[in-house]
């Protein structure tokens, strides 16, 4: 991996940083009551969306009528499930009034070398949404290890019509890293200079605090530029973090996990 551009981090308001996160709560025992209170907290402090499981996606755009954008996730947390089950996601989850829509990378069809069926997949999964949903590409950049193969993911994607990558479910063992984040923001600023498209960058997974959150901010600084930093193309997908800025601000434990 390369290393990580020798920069000095910036300090972040602790409210600047929630504006750039995907207030998330992804976890097999969320209740409707942990929901709500993500959705609550995600409007107070102007999060940029509630990540939720896709089984609350219709109650909870009912229940913030707007005031916060909602997504979910497809194929997670492992990325095999076929096209068409993707498909059916994707679509329920749009009809439900899913705003934005993170779905997983096949990584073991990237690791075997089919990347013309892993760009097809994103492509039409792409076609099966309005361009007003954002959809999210998550390549798992930990189980994909090189940077060749992380950048290949990251370019694939967006040609497909990403828009934005991001880096991990936080389900495996090696999420988010710097390393990987460098790959995938200098292949963003490739993509850019060819295409002219903007495409947004989401580390999530392991991103556990404001220095952590910070320390992402400034790779995405020092390569894509400043320009970069604002919530339409720069999130951070954060429960640990969400949790801990959460507190500080509170003066009180939030913890939904």
């Amino acid at each position: 991996m390369p290393e990580q551009p020798a920069v000095e981090r910036k300090n972040m308001d602790k409210k600047d940083i929630l504006s750039r996160v995907d207030h998330t709560l992804l976890s097999q025992t969320a209740t409707w009551e942990e929901i709500r209170q993500i959705l609550d907290d995600g409007i107070k402090y102007g999060c940029a969306s509630a990540c939720i499981p896709a089984c609350y996606v219709k109650q909870a755009a009912e229940y913030v009528d707007g005031k916060l954008p909602i997504c979910t996730v497809i194929g997670f947390p492992n990325g095999y499930h076929t096209t068409s089950t993707k498909i059916f996601e994707t679509r329920d989850a749009v009809a439900n009034g899913a705003d934005e829509i993170d779905i997983v990378l096949n990584v073991g069809k990237m690791l075997e070398g089919h990347y013309d069926e892993v760009a097809n997949e994103v492509e039409v999964i792409r076609t099966e949404t309005s361009p007003e949903v954002v959809l999210k590409v998550i390549i798992e950049s930990g189980a994909l290890k090189t940077p060749d193969l992380i950048r290949k993911a990251s370019l694939l994607s967006m040609f497909a019509g990403a828009d934005f990558v991001k880096t991990s479910t936080g389900k495996i063992d090696v999420s988010a890293t710097p390393e990987a984040a460098v790959v995938m923001c200098q292949a963003i600023r490739d993509y850019y200079r060819k295409t002219g498209r903007k495409v947004g960058f989401k580390p999530a997974g392991g991103v556990r605090s404001a220095e952590d959150a910070a320390l992402y901010y400034t790779i995405v600084e020092e390569i894509l530029g400043k320009e970069w930093l604002t919530p339409e193309l720069f999130r951070i997908g954060a429960s640990s973090a969400a949790n801990n800025l959460l507190t500080a601000i509170e003066g009180r434990e939030v913890k939904f996990f």
